[in-house]
Order: structure tokens, then sequence, then C-alpha cells
């Protein structure tokens, strides 16, 4: 895997994981302010992006956040129970997703809901078996496809940069206390929107010169989307009620439809592409994180053994297909978005902690690195974020 491949893997997975999904959940949260949802989740994304930039660069592993957590604290079991975490992740995003996709398809057809999920997690387990490289080429021209589609988004919805300066006023939050509530419960939910960037890391021993590429790549991707996210986050509210948008299955295609008056077709197949982008590189990921595990004899062999034929750990493929079923036939959307993004601000908060401690002990190190108070922010910015949701959730 070169730079640019990495890089679509990077957008792809990040993408896939948000905007075509989430911004009317978020919308629900936050309401007029969404965008400042999205801006907050960026900064708290951002911080332990650059941290896992730098791990990346020191222990270019597949299953990294198991590794550095090893290399971190030196604790086998903390390593295990992270990098199954890792998998918690893969898993419950990739059912989200499938939810997603089923809405998404109703616009075409009323098809049952189950069978839609099912069919879709059996293909994407499949594609996954059958080659990392035709797995990753498939992955970078379907986001090639989904940025096309944001694109069509901000051209039909323009209208709402000429009206935002009129819009303004009510687009900035006030000081009261219940509006930052939503601002940040709206967060929370667009945080599972930037989930991918950290795949990145996991298909390291799959990339070409990884120490340099895989943390340039973590960069990139998160600059993009975040772009992205911001500007249709903004065109979004502006031109929808939030409440309408919460209330869709489908918010971009709803999008479209409103504003042009036209069949949401082109953004509907757009969108069906983008989730399915999404969920093929995170069974891509979680797979890797199973397979890195047990090569490091913290797992069974048999669940990483390579497949002769295809050279991908099937065995682990296709465990992660059949969990990714069973919760996605359990549990709805948002709750399947709140439990990914809850785990994940846990696994970032220990990752910058780890890391913390090697820049503390391992000095000697002249590649990629970060200023000590990068991690530092991170952690504290996670461990406030997570004791601020249990706090006013429970």
């Amino acid at each position: 895997m070169t730079l640019p491949l990495l890089v679509f893997y990077g957008i792809g997975t990040i993408l896939g994981a948000g905007i075509y999904v989430l911004v009317g959940k978020v919308a629900g949260e936050a309401g007029m302010y969404t965008p400042f949802s999205f801006m907050l989740a960026a900064l708290l994304a951002g911080f332990s992006a650059f941290s896992y930039a730098e791990l990346a660069a020191r222990y270019p592993k597949s299953a990294g956040e198991a590794v550095y957590i090893e290399k971190g604290f030196g604790i086998q079991k903390l390593s295990v129970l992270v990098g199954l975490m890792i998998v918690t992740v893969g898993i419950v995003s990739v059912a989200a997703l499938a939810h997603g996709f089923a809405g998404y398809l109703k616009v075409f057809f009323d098809l049952s809901s189950v069978w839609v999920i099912t069919v879709l997690v059996l293909i994407i387990g499949a594609i996954c078996a059958w080659g990392i490289a035709q797995s990753v080429i498939l992955a970078s021209v379907l986001t090639i496809v989904e940025v096309i589609g944001l694109l069509i988004i901000l051209y039909v919805g323009k209208e709402a940069f000429i009206i935002l300066p009129e819009k303004l006023p009510v687009m900035l939050p006030p000081t009261d206390s219940v509006v930052w509530l939503g601002i940040f419960m709206g967060s929370f939910v667009a945080f599972y929107a930037y989930l991918g960037f950290e795949d990145i890391v996991n298909v390291a021993e799959e990339a070409i010169n990884p120490v340099k590429n895989i943390p340039m790549a973590i960069v990139i991707s998160l600059i993009v989307t975040t772009v992205f996210y911001i500007l249709i986050s903004l065109v979004a509210v502006i031109l929808i009620a939030p409440h309408e948008l919460s209330a869709s299955d489908a918010p971009l295609a709803m999008l479209f439809e409103k504003v042009t008056g036209q069949s949401p077709v082109i953004i509907t197949i757009i969108s069906l592409i983008s989730v399915v982008n999404g969920a093929l590189v995170q069974v891509i990921m979680a797979s890797r994180v199973l397979y890195g595990m047990s090569n490091q004899q913290w797992l069974p062999e048999k669940i990483g053994k390579i497949n002769p034929v295809t050279h991908t750990p099937v065995n682990a493929t296709l465990l992660i297909t059949v969990l990714i079923l069973i919760f996605a036939l359990i549990l709805p959307l948002l709750s399947l978005a709140k439990i990914t993004s809850f785990i994940t601000l846990l696994i970032f908060m220990l990752i910058n902690v780890a890391l913390i401690k090697i820049k503390l002990t391992k000095k000697y190190y002249t590649g990629f690195t970060v200023p000590i108070w990068v991690p530092v922010t991170g952690g504290i910015s996670t461990f406030v974020f997570v004791f601020y949701l249990l706090v006013n959730i429970i």
C-alpha cells in the first residue's frame, strides 16, 4: 500500500462512517449548532490523531493499539483488552453502517432491514477474505465516489453560503448550559464520524515505508474529512430544519431532494457506496487486529492463520463477520454509534497516556514526533469528555 492508497483508505473509512449516515442524528442533539459539534469532535480527535501518528512511526505493526499499550505500560493483559476493544469498535461500527445502508436503500426498495443487513455484511466479509490488494483498491475507488457525492451536495446547497451571514446570529451558541449540553452530546455522536484515521495503523505491515507514510496518511485524512464535515453540516442545518434532518434515515438524500426538487437517485446511490466503503475498511481493520494479536501469541494461533490462497486471515474475517451480524440485528443505529464513540474515547485516552510514558522513558528516537503537550492534551480532553458524558448520561 502506497501513501495515496493509505490516504484513500483513511478518508474512505472516516467519510463512510460519518457524514452520510449521522449528520441528521447530530442535528437532533445540537440543532442549529451542529457545525460546532463537528468542530469540537474534530479537535478532540485531532490530538489523538497526532499521538497515533508518532506511535505508528515508532511501532509499524498490525494490532497497532495493542502493541502501543504493551510498549507503554508493559501489561500484556491490558494490551489484549485494548486490542479486543478495538475489534469491538470495528464490529459495532460496521453494524451501525449496515443500518445506514438499509435506511438509504429504502429510498428505492421497501425491503426488510434484516435481509438487507444480512446480505450486505456477508458480501463485505467475502470481499475482505478475498484479498487485501483487491479490498483496498476497491475501497479507493469507492472513496473517490464518496468525495464526488459530497461535492454534489455542496454544489446544490451553495445557497446556504449566500444566506449564512443572516443565519449566523442563530448559529452562534449562547453561554446557556443546556445549549452546550446539546452541543457536547452532538459532538459525542459526531465523534463517531471521525473514526477511521486510527484504522490506518493496523495495515502498517502491508504498507510501503510505513514509518513515513502512516503518519502522513493519518494527518491528511483527518484534515480533508474535517473540512467536508463542517461545510456539509453548515449546508444541512441552514437549508433543512434540524428536527427534519434527525427524523431521516437518509439525511443527505432528503437534502438533495428538497433543494433540487429532483429524485435523489444519484446521491442515494453514492450514499450507499459510501456506507459500503466505510464498512469494508472497518472489517479489514478488525480482522488485521485479530491477526496481529494472534501473531503476538495473545490469541489462539488459529484465529490469525493466513490462508495460502488469498493471503488473508480468513478465520479472523469470518469471526468478525458473524459478530457484526449479531450486533446489527440486535441494536439500533444511534445506540451502536454511541457505544462505538464511548469505547473509542477510552482507547484514545489510554493511547495518549501510553505515548506520554514512552516519550519519557524511551527518548532515543529520531522519527516522526510530536511535542509532549499533544498526548497530554489528548489524554486530558478525552478523560474530561468521558467523565462529562458519564455524569450527564447516568
